[in-house]
């Protein structure tokens, strides 16, 4: 990371913090040099960074002072509701002047490109950037082998519905599984079979049965932070699932969209043990904004030709301006700040809620998994509870959770599970949240002992 660059993250932490007080001065440009042991060219820059993202402001002669920040609706009132069930970041942690000063050079730097079409596969020297990526996460491709796609669920809809080598029609997907995937599948009537998948994982002897016996054209899984259970493989069960994949010619779709959230160096993808037989792809929409609408793809030499055919008929290209503007955002070192800035709030708030469900969850019938990372975890509640009615009781608490029914295809067997996602849930309120759920739980689980 650049020097200007890690001064910076030190000094917004300080500020989003309160260390510096909104209105209060800064160090001097003489006074971080020598602590941090940089120049002061480098404290400039930075400073001229935070100054263009309106967090910081310059009063000649005086030094720089702190922006003094509107609180937000509802926030002083401390009666806004907590909300578990959102998938999306935070809206409080989007990097909006970033972004909007790389939008800005994007459309300077590419103002000829702009009003063309571009490529069906992406913006080539995204793609290049892309390589050395991915290249952290163990997953190493080639420009040629990747296509940007509007949004991870293009490519979703485009894998779902064309044909493959191997000339079968089905998709296995685990049960529950990401609930657009589901709906995707039974509004195009696209055959689909469901495998159960649980905190322990998955079961490989079934898994290699359903390969074997049934019209499987590809295994759509979600091995890292899965939605909605938020575990992840163990690194055998990744590796047999690859191997399986090229036994009985099985193509294994990885969605891995929320690789960098990722804090375990050693937890490779899937695609990491197999690329002939693993269709890897990756979202931008969890670390930017869900309206950025990019996805990745990384396709194996038997599916690329087919995969960029209907692409192109999808939509021609993906948007260019997103395209150009994630390449500047990468290329400066931004991406990378942004990854480690909310990979460490979402472990904190991670850590904070698994501390909040130890103390609170008391309940012999309630359990919850042990999730480490990631941005959800989910409670498995007892057949006899009424979800319907546990939720509405939450709500007029101000809590807002989801079950998970739509996760599961319809002939399915569905589980009574609550997802718990930290992505908007405040952490100092994160405790108080888990509190008021178990209240809950308790005291339906009361009447309903008094009614039997």
């Amino acid at each position: 990371m650049r020097k200007y660059v890690h001064l910076m993250s030190e000094l917004e932490s300080q500020l989003e913090d309160g260390t510096i007080r909104g209105g209060g001065r800064l160090p001097s440009i003489r006074e971080l040099s020598a602590r941090y042991g940089c120049s002061k060219g480098t404290v400039i820059k930075a400073f001229a960074e935070l100054e263009k993202r309106h967090l910081i402001y310059t009063v000649p002669q005086s030094g720089y002072y702190a922006v003094v920040k509107t609180p937000a609706a509802g926030q002083e009132s401390g009666r806004s509701a907590i909300d578990f069930s959102a998938a999306s970041p935070d809206p409080e942690l989007f990097p909006y002047l970033d972004f909007q000063h790389c939008l800005n050079k994007a459309i300077d730097m590419y103002r000829n490109d702009l009003f063309t079409y571009g490529t069906p596969q992406g913006l080539p020297s995204l793609l290049h950037i892309l390589c050395k990526h991915l290249a952290g996460s163990q997953v190493f491709a080639k420009p040629e082998q990747m296509v940007v796609t509007t949004g991870a669920q293009q490519a979703l809809h485009i894998l779902a519905t064309m044909p493959f080598p191997n000339a079968k029609r089905a998709v296995l997907l685990e049960q529950p599984s990401y609930h657009l995937m589901i709906q995707l599948l039974e509004t195009h009537g696209v055959p689909a079979y469901g495998i159960v998948r649980t905190e322990q994982g998955i079961d490989l002897d079934m898994l290699e049965h359903r390969f074997r016996t049934d019209d499987v054209k590809m295994f759509y899984t979600i091995p890292r932070f899965h939605n909605p259970l938020g575990t992840s493989y163990p690194e055998r069960t990744k590796k047999a699932i690859a191997e399986l994949a090229r036994r009985y010619d099985v193509y294994v779709v990885e969605d891995d969209y929320l690789a960098d959230l990722e804090t375990d160096t050693k937890a490779d993808p899937i695609y990491a043990y197999d690329s002939s037989h693993v269709v890897y792809l990756r979202s931008f929409s969890k670390l930017l904004f869900p309206g950025l609408r990019l996805g990745l793809a990384i396709l194996p030499p038997a599916l690329q030709g087919s995969f960029k055919l209907h692409k192109q008929l999808s939509d021609i290209d993906s948007s260019l301006l997103s395209q150009a503007a994630l390449e500047i955002y990468m290329q400066n070192g931004m991406y990378e700040r942004r990854r480690h800035k909310l990979a460490a709030t979402y472990q904190q708030r991670m850590k904070r809620l698994k501390l909040a469900l130890d103390e609170h969850n008391d309940t012999v019938d309630v359990r919850h998994a042990a999730v480490k990372g990631g941005a959800h975890t989910h409670l498995k509640l007892p057949e006899r509870l009424h979800i319907p009615t546990l939720l509405k009781r939450l709500r007029q608490r101000d809590i807002v959770v989801k079950d998970s029914a739509s996760c599961y295809l319809t002939p399915f067997e569905k589980l009574p599970l609550l997802r718990l996602s930290i992505s908007q849930a405040p952490e100092e309120r994160i405790e108080a949240g888990i509190r008021v759920i178990f209240e809950e739980i308790g005291r339906m689980a009361a009447k309903w002992a008094k009614q039997q």
